[in-house]
């Protein structure tokens, strides 16, 4: 049960996020991820856990922070392996640290939400891309934008128009 609630609430935040424009925000999924990073440090915190086992959540933690952040940065797709490696994170997480505070549900919860939001984020990256990519083709510059026929515009108003139409094709990708 916990697997499809995961999808369930990933699919709902992924889709409200959507709907409110959020994911068109490279800071979106990075913001997930960092959020999705912190559970595991609040669930070690609840439990009253201190020493190795809190140190170890943190560290964990902050290297998926960093991650988001590293992403947000330089490169989305480094969000989305964040995602999906937290994701795989959960498989293991019993095994690497014994956090008492931690739901016997979780991990699997959290499993299918990550990888669900991994392909979510994923997906908007490529239709971004996709976008971007079509913007880019219907905007190329011809030979014969340039030039300055008698009966036709000048250079100035082609370069301008030109310049218009790309600036906004792409504030709306």
């Amino acid at each position: 049960m916990e697997y499809a609630i995961g999808i369930a609430l990933a699919l709902v935040t992924v889709g409200m996020g959507r709907a409110a424009g959020f994911d068109r925000e490279r800071s979106f999924y990075p913001l997930v991820l960092i959020v999705i990073a912190s559970y595991y440090v609040l669930f070690a915190t609840m439990a009253a856990t201190r020493g190795p086992v809190l140190f170890t959540e943190i560290i964990v933690a902050t290297g998926f922070t960093l991650c988001a952040v590293i992403g947000y940065r330089t490169a989305p797709w480094i969000v989305v392996a964040g995602l999906a490696g937290h994701g795989l994170f959960d498989l293991i997480h019993s095994r690497l640290v014994d956090n008492p505070g931690v739901p016997r549900w979780w991990p699997g919860f959290c499993l299918t939400f990550d990888l669900a939001a991994a392909v979510a984020a994923g997906w908007a990256l490529l239709q971004r891309h996709k976008s971007a990519a079509r913007v880019w083709s219907d905007h190329q510059l011809r030979a014969t934008d340039f030039t300055e026929p008698s009966s036709g515009p000048s250079y100035a108003a082609s370069a301008n128009s030109l310049k218009m139409s790309r600036t906004a094709g792409l504030s709306r990708a």
